[in-house]
């Protein structure tokens, strides 16, 4: 499962630097694949539709930080917890119940981003 931020946000950005996966942004910047990863060119989204990795998105939120599910790997391969929530001052990273992947699926997506 991904981890989201949670609207008890309070912008502190503790959690940014801590993503091994460059998967957190501020609210309102447009983030992509390419950011921190090793992605290049086309990449398949866990919908299944492509995009170039490098193309900016749109913002997930606007007025608090906010994590990309299609970069979260909850820290599966780095870290034995979730980094973000382990320095959360306000506990509002929590795992995103719209995102349900197995261990073995997140290990995947952190091979799939970091080549």
């Amino acid at each position: 499962m991904a981890i989201k931020i949670t609207d008890e946000c309070i912008n502190c950005g503790a959690c940014e630097p801590e993503c091994p996966n460059n998967a957190i942004y501020e609210g309102g910047v447009e983030w992509n694949i390419a950011d921190g990863t090793a992605v290049k060119g086309d990449f398949v989204l866990m919908d299944g539709s492509h995009l170039d990795a490098s193309a900016r998105q749109a913002p997930i939120a606007d007025d608090v930080y906010y994590i990309s599910p299609n970069k979260c790997t909850e820290c599966q391969g780095f870290h034995e917890e979730p980094q973000c929530a382990a320095v959360c001052p306000v506990d509002c990273c929590v795992p995103d119940e719209m995102y349900q992947e197995t261990v073995d699926e997140l290990l995947a997506k952190k091979e799939k981003l970091h080549m």
